[in-house]
């Protein structure tokens, strides 16, 4: 074992027998960690016979986090906490409970993101019971989110994911997933490299996604969990340094899989188990002057680097950036596509993640601008349609692949 700390090793024949292991990576969430933790022992109980184990895995938190997860009352289920070894991210706390879970075989890993106010009991069995079923593998969330709420996810993450592997996946970054044992054991065996990178941060659920579309013998399947609540960001403020860590692990698994993507041409519904909750996600404020701001200041700072790297069919768009503050759809597909086809080229990756920052946050924007009087079901049809213009314009790629 890599990421889980030796003293905890030998405490693991305590668990044998765990059918399930709930994995819940925090930093400084002593605040919402014990509801989670609470939450997962009453579905463990209810849904797999109590035979669980809860596992914090823990960045180094500075508020008592580890301490209220341990305080936490999961009556009869067991709980272990800790300080991972690896590179500080999401990805490295992620990978100490898969490795738990593969050490005590666990039919089933669920993980839970430690800022939840919405999960429910009723949320392991949407996450776990398809997998112990031996209908799936891998299970992705499927929420009701506001509109404004996971911006990377709809503009890049679901519809390039969906348009290049020709399954429609709406949350391939949801943060709560469940993961059958061949999945585990598939993660496991990659190269010790990969935690090295940006999977071991924020890399980590786009990484799981992908490799489970490409190398899973099942296909995924989607979880209808309800409304997501948790400590929502505003994207022109928070989002920079996740925005880079899931778009560069994002185009590095564009090339490692381009023998399987390049041959689909069609994007299939991915079946989502479970009715679907009626619920009205919490508002969410974005400040889009803020983003307008961001988006001019960052093109204007970047465009000598432009001029630099980036190809002539794109390079006037982006300069015209700056003069509005804003990306609209066809232009973001277009340069999506460029910049992850220059992403081949080793030493220009970071580079190309620093010019995609504020043309993201210009992108935001436009969507803002465009959706302000629209509710959450309106604004999603349009973040579909740019799914479908992801695909529509993917021949072009392939041909400049």
């Amino acid at each position: 074992m890599y990421a889980v700390p030796e003293e905890i090793q030998p405490r693991l024949s305590e668990f044998k027998g765990t059918k399930i292991v709930v994995g819940i990576p925090s930093y400084n969430n002593a605040e919402t960690i014990a509801y989670v933790a609470e939450v997962a022992a009453r579905g463990i109980e209810e849904y797999f016979g109590g035979k669980g184990l809860i596992v914090n895995s823990d960045g180094g938190s500075t508020d008592g986090t580890i301490d209220a997860f341990l305080k936490a009352d999961t009556g009869n289920i067991g709980k272990l906490a800790f300080q991972y070894i690896g590179l500080p991210g999401k990805g490295s706390a992620m990978r100490s409970v898969m490795e738990i879970a593969a050490e005590l075989r666990a039919s089933v890993t669920i993980f839970l993101d430690s800022d939840l106010r919405s999960v429910q009991p009723w949320w392991l069995e949407r996450l776990g019971m398809p997998i112990i079923e031996g209908k799936t593998s891998y299970i992705t969330p499927y929420y009701i989110r506001h509109k404004y709420d996971g911006t990377i996810t709809n503009n890049i993450c679901y519809p390039l994911t969906s348009a290049l592997y020709g399954l429609e996946i709406r949350q391939p970054i949801g943060g709560d997933f469940g993961v059958g044992l061949e999945m585990i054991d598939i993660y496991m065996n990659k190269p010790n490299e990969i935690w090295k990178t940006d999977v071991a941060k924020f890399g980590i659920d786009i990484w799981m996604t992908t490799t489970a579309i490409n190398e899973s013998k099942f296909k995924p399947m989607q979880a209808a969990l309800g409304a997501k609540i948790h400590d929502v960001k505003d994207p022109g403020k928070h989002l920079g340094p996740m925005f880079s860590q899931v778009v560069g692990t994002l185009f590095s698994l564009v090339e490692q899989y381009n023998e399987n993507w390049t041959k689909v041409s069609k994007i299939e519904e991915t079946e989502i188990y479970g009715d679907i909750p009626d619920v009205t996600p919490e508002p969410l404020e974005v400040d889009l002057n803020n983003l307008i701001t961001k988006t001019k200041s960052g093109i204007e700072e970047n465009l000598a680097l432009a001029e630099k790297i980036m190809p002539s069919s794109v390079l006037k768009t982006y300069k015209d950036i700056s003069n509005t503050g804003k990306l609209n759809e066809e232009d973001w597909v277009s340069l999506i596509y460029e910049l992850a086809s220059l992403y081949r080229k080793r030493e220009l990756r970071e580079s190309i993640i620093k010019l995609l920052i504020p043309a993201y946050f210009g992108r935001v924007a436009d969507f803002v601008e465009k959706t302000l009087d629209l509710s959450t079901v309106e604004a999603e049809e349009k973040i579909k349609e740019m799914m479908n213009l992801f695909l529509k314009r993917k021949g072009e790629f392939v041909r400049k692949w």
